[in-house]
């Protein structure tokens, strides 16, 4: 018996592939959210800019009592200030440490740990701070921050101090922590308050500072770890040209010059002084700033590895903050990956989150709503024409088209293979229910394009094997 496999897809640009999302409301009522992670259980942690953490839990319900309120700490003008991330310690549960990251009231970077006091509450006078970083300007402070899945440690990142076009060189200096991924052991002391991995690429170089992981970065304020392999995915916000994804395998050992400012993607930007070319690495995926809608700031996110949507496994989601639209990159071969962008809705996306199972949310800093991230294929739901379902019937070599129960009427079904070429095409029908046999199908990737009696057309991946 044949294995059948069904994908929903747009046709779009000669069959490339693209994937039909929606944004499922998941809790709204939050003031600018720009961060949000679990603690290794079923609730999320919501970051707002003005200072404030609260509770987001299983249920969709938040939590009236703040876990965490530093306001008088942070500077809260908007913009590229304010509170800006957290991470959970890997052994939060037994010994209650989690990190923020936020601006100061003197414009700075700070870095620091606090405690939780009880299960939804934190210690706001438990603070210990870390490192304190320079901020020349207001802009391009970065902001992220993750624990290494393989090494537990933590990985920061910092934009280049801002302006425009890095005007202090900042990114490829090594003797300042801006424009840079650090990576540190809040476990040790050897540093103060932290310690230093032994292993940090640069230990050994007098000219550069202990904690730079990689540099070369303009202002990576969303970066995440992909949960199934340990890879670093980093999107890197551009000037005014490129904005940029960095894949980080793994088994990099750090180091990495991602090229900024010599380069805004894969484009030259100013190379005066810059090192080869050959020694700098370049985004696996870039988009245009610019066009309609307008594009201007990446936002990054993370590669799907949840369960309930497995259509969308290994696409990595990500959005533009100034168009509002959605999209992905998918591995359409080893180490070859092709961007896309899928929907455009609203909300002034800031963020993405995970949860404990992998599936995946974006957050919204201008509508202050958090909305899962779900696929909206074959479902019937109203009276579009993506309403209508193809599935295997358990015989051998059948497919169902049904559109039961809306007022669409099936025309023709046309099979096309990879390359576009026409396979097969049935015509004749105005039923909402049909079955077409696949017998005679070599096994491989087929677009499905389903027309209805008024013209409407939709197009699925059919895999056959």
């Amino acid at each position: 018996m044949k294995k059948i496999t069904l994908y929903f897809m747009c046709m779009i640009y000669a069959f490339s592939f693209s994937q039909d999302i929606e944004l499922e409301t998941f809790a709204t009522g939050f003031s600018s959210p720009v961060n949000v992670k679990h603690a290794g259980d079923d609730r999320l942690f919501v970051v707002e800019r003005a200072g404030i953490i609260k509770i987001l839990n299983a249920n969709g319900s938040t939590n009236s009592t703040a876990f965490l309120n530093i306001d008088p700490l942070v500077i809260n003008n908007g913009g590229e200030q304010g509170l800006l991330a957290m991470a959970f310690h890997p052994n939060y549960a037994s010994n209650g440490f989690f990190y923020v990251n936020y601006i100061n009231n003197s414009g700075d970077t700070v870095i620091s740990r606090f405690t939780r006091s009880t299960a939804d509450t934190a210690d706001s006078g438990s603070e210990l701070i870390l490192m304190t970083i320079s901020q020349p300007f207001g802009n391009h402070n970065g902001g992220d921050m993750h624990f290494g899945p393989n090494d537990g440690y933590l990985y920061i990142s910092t934009g280049d101090g801002g302006s425009g076009g890095d005007p202090g060189n900042r990114a490829q200096n090594l003797g300042v922590l801006l424009g840079k991924m650090l990576r540190i052991d809040v476990d040790g002391t050897s540093n103060g308050n932290y310690g230093i991995p032994v292993d940090n690429p640069f230990v050994s170089n007098t000219a550069a500072l202990d904690e730079i992981w990689a540099y070369g970065l303009r202002n990576p304020w969303k970066f995440s770890f992909d949960r199934n392999n340990g890879d670093m995915w980093i999107a890197d916000v551009g000037q005014s040209n490129r904005e940029e994804i960095d894949r980080v395998l793994a088994s990099s050992s750090g180091g990495e010059n991602y090229g900024w400012k010599c380069y805004e993607g894969n484009s030259v930007f100013d190379t005066a002084g810059c090192p080869p070319m050959n020694t700098l690495t370049f985004p696996v995926a870039e988009y245009a700033y610019g066009g309609s809608p307008f594009k201007c700031s990446i936002t990054g996110g993370y590669r799907y590895r949840g369960t309930q949507q497995s259509s969308l496994d290994g696409l990595y989601f990500f959005a533009d903050y100034c168009s509002d639209q959605i999209g992905v990159v998918r591995e359409t071969s080893p180490d070859v990956f092709q961007l896309t962008f899928e929907d455009q809705f609203n909300g002034g996306f800031s963020a993405f989150a995970e949860d404990i199972n992998g599936e995946l949310y974006v957050v919204g800093l201008v509508s202050g709503t958090i909305s899962r991230i779900t696929d909206a294929n074959l479902s019937i739901d109203d009276e579009s024409f993506k309403s209508v379902k193809m599935y295997p019937n358990p015989s051998d070599s059948v497919l169902n088209f049904d559109a039961t129960g809306t007022s669409i009427q099936i025309n023709t079904i046309t099979f096309y293979n990879i390359l576009g070429k026409t396979i097969k095409t049935v015509t004749g029908f105005t039923d909402q229910s049909i079955s077409i046999s696949t017998k005679n199908m070599a096994n491989g990737i087929y677009l499905v394009e389903i027309s209805d009696i008024n013209g409407n057309k939709d197009t699925r991946k059919l895999v056959v094997n």
